[in-house]
């Protein structure tokens, strides 16, 4: 259960690297695709600065999660993933409120699962 656990977190982290990398670094095209319909076309350009700051977000929260698996005391574990996962949720959960509900299923639905993987490890 412990490395399904872990797998989740991973997966997270992996996923907020990604955010990272499009956001900061893609925000004008593999950003388009993915926001499409939920902004102008128009606004990317000018937003681009935004983003990229959203994407330093998003890398705090990955290094925060890639940490967490590399304590090797259990107790540090599973609180620093804690957090970590705890801010991904409310990220998410508000993205999903302010933006699109398609960020709960994306962001915030992933964090739950894990955290909850690791609750009943």
């Amino acid at each position: 259960m412990k490395l399904i656990s872990d797998i989740l977190i991973a997966l997270v982290a992996v996923e907020h690297l990604y955010f990272l990398w499009m956001e900061m670094f893609a925000w004008e095209t593999a950003g388009k695709k993915a926001f499409a319909g939920a902004m102008p076309a128009d606004l990317f350009t000018p937003t681009k600065g935004l983003a990229a700051n959203q994407g330093l977000y998003n890398g705090f929260l990955a290094a925060g999660l890639i940490w967490s698996l590399l304590i090797k005391d259990p107790v540090w574990h599973d609180r620093v993933a804690t957090f970590f996962l705890g801010c991904v949720t409310v990220a998410g959960v508000y993205g999903a409120y302010s933006a699109s509900k398609k960020i709960f299923f994306v962001q915030a639905l992933p964090a739950i699962l894990a955290f909850i993987l690791l609750k009943l490890c």
